[in-house]
């Protein structure tokens, strides 16, 4: 699975000013609705009910904030870069400046986790990340996002 299948240029949103997660969450959840085709408060009670879970950031300032969704019909994905990060109460405690919201529908289950899975090989790595974090412009951000993963030898 690659991110091309999952993101589209327009989902990328280069500058996001929010002064915490909450608000994160429903700024993120505003510009998903029309896209995605759920209602924008659905998606932010969904994700603030998976928050309540546990946070969904990763570390070394990077969240994925997810949830599956009555009425959805495929997988959604939005990227934010932060214009100043916040804190998400991540494992290691940094701050998010990096979001990449993911939305699935409801049944989706085994897509679901193969798209949290690609996200997450892809934040891994501390080049990409930075380029992220270097990169201002949405084209260049989509280009980061959707290049092809090396595969690696098993």
């Amino acid at each position: 699975m690659d991110l091309g299948d999952l993101i589209k240029l327009e989902n990328v949103i280069p500058v996001l000013r929010t002064k915490g997660k909450k608000q994160l969450l429903h700024e993120l959840s505003v510009r998903a609705a029309p896209g995605a085709g759920v209602a924008q408060q659905s998606i932010f009670e969904m994700l603030l009910q998976r928050e309540g879970l546990g946070s969904t950031g990763i570390g070394r300032g990077v969240a994925i904030p997810h949830a599956r969704l009555p009425g959805l019909d495929r997988i959604f994905c939005l990227f934010a870069r932060l214009e100043e990060p916040i804190d998400f109460d991540a494992s290691d405690r940094e701050a998010v400046d990096l979001v990449f919201l993911l939305l699935a529908p409801e049944m989706a289950g085994a897509d679901h986790l193969k798209a949290l899975a690609r996200i997450s090989r892809l934040l891994r790595e501390p080049a990409t990340i930075e380029k992220l974090r270097s990169s201002k412009k949405k084209a260049s951000l989509y280009s980061i996002l959707t290049e092809p993963m090396a595969s690696s030898a098993a």
